[in-house]
């Protein structure tokens, strides 16, 4: 291996470390059980995307449908591995995100207050078009380890707002090249409610950049439906609640099916030749 392979190899796994520990799931570390990665993962070549806006309570959705939280919202970390026990891995950068204002001495709770009165800073916090902004390096740093995930066509839960409809329907033709099954997971709230809940989290956008938004994951709502037909789902999420079972039943029953995409069929059996040889 070339030492710029290692160094490459090392930095990713440095990453995969750390993003273990900052989710408080560092006992995976120190009682590590045999993972049977690749062609017999459970969740593999599944990918199912969330959209909705902030204060929606999408994450909170997903993880009570895929047995992360109990119907309070408590976490089940005794229960759940880094990837749950469906086999999905988490893709959200919220978390390096927020490590990375903290480095920076940035009160993530001010958030909006800075978008409306300190632009240059903002600018410095959020900007897609810096490769240097906090948000920019959270994004590279998460692709690093997406890729990971992919190379090993792993399943995946990945968290975003859908607020940018041709990213999304990219990195869907995308996975579904790779052979992956997609499925979306649509959390709806009314924008009062999305500014409310908004106002009571760690990282607070405030009521400008809430309804900037939710205006936005509006727009591309019936764009989405019909992307993903028929595997799309909208739960609205205005009342905290456990998702309709119906719902939670049938993204389960899209996981843990064999892959329906031909791509990924032809990849599995591929796998399961080598393994025989």
């Amino acid at each position: 291996m070339s030492n710029l392979r290692r160094n490459d190899l090392h930095g990713l796994v440095t990453e995969v470390v750390s993003h273990i520990k900052s989710e408080n799931r560092s006992w995976l570390l120190e009682a590590p059980q045999r993972l049977d990665e690749g062609v017999y993962d459970p969740g593999i070549l599944k990918a199912v995307f969330t959209a909705g806006g902030p204060g929606s309570g999408k994450s909170y959705t997903a993880d009570v449908i895929f047995g992360v939280r109990d119907q309070e919202g408590d976490k089940l970390f005794k229960k759940a591995s880094l990837v749950a026990d469906t086999g999905l891995k988490y893709v959200n950068s919220d978390l390096l995100f927020e490590k990375g204002l903290r480095q920076a001495g940035i009160d993530p709770k001010l958030l909006g207050q800075i978008a409306e009165e300190q632009p240059d800073l903002w600018d410095f916090i959020q900007d897609p078009t810096d490769p240097e902004s906090i948000r920019s390096i959270a994004k590279q740093k998460l692709s690093k380890i997406r890729g990971y995930y992919q190379s090993g066509r792993l399943g995946m839960l990945i968290d975003g707002t859908g607020k940018n409809y041709l990213k999304v329907a990219r990195d869907k033709q995308k996975l579904e090249e790779l052979g992956y099954d997609t499925y979306m997971l649509f959390v709806d709230t009314a924008l009062p409610i999305a500014i409310d809940r908004d106002k009571k989290r760690d990282r607070s956008l405030g009521p400008k950049k809430v309804t900037e938004l939710w205006e936005q994951v509006q727009q591309n709502k019936d764009r989405l439906a019909e992307l993903f037909s028929p595997n799309f789902d909208i739960i609205n999420n205005d009342e905290f609640g456990p998702p309709p079972k119906e719902i939670a039943s049938a993204i389960n029953n899209f996981v843990t099916e064999p892959v329906q995409n031909p791509l990924g069929q032809a990849w599995v059996a591929h796998e399961l030749g080598q393994k025989s040889k």
